[in-house]
């Protein structure tokens, strides 16, 4: 049996997979998808397999690690794109 990750250990984990993704990408794209179901989702992983990466998050956790690592790099364009997820 698997030992379970904290929180806070996902949380690390996840903040990891996205600096990394920031820094060896130039393009990303930030679409919502709130109301979509299960099955579309999958259906649209399935269609981006092998093109892109999907990593899907909440809005505060991604505005925190952009946050972080724009100010580790000193790369200030990134905190554009904490500025186009939606704030509600």
């Amino acid at each position: 049996m698997a030992i379970k990750r904290t929180k806070a250990e996902k949380k690390i984990a996840y903040d990891q997979k996205l600096c990394q993704l920031l820094e060896e990408y130039t393009k990303v794209l930030i679409a919502v998808a709130d109301n979509v179901g299960s099955k579309q989702l999958q259906e649209i992983r399935k269609g981006l397999r092998g093109d892109s990466i999907v990593l899907m998050g909440k809005n505060t956790l991604i505005r925190r690690c952009i946050k972080v690592h724009s100010e580790k790099t000193g790369n200030k364009d990134f905190l554009e794109l904490s500025n186009l997820l939606v704030v509600r």
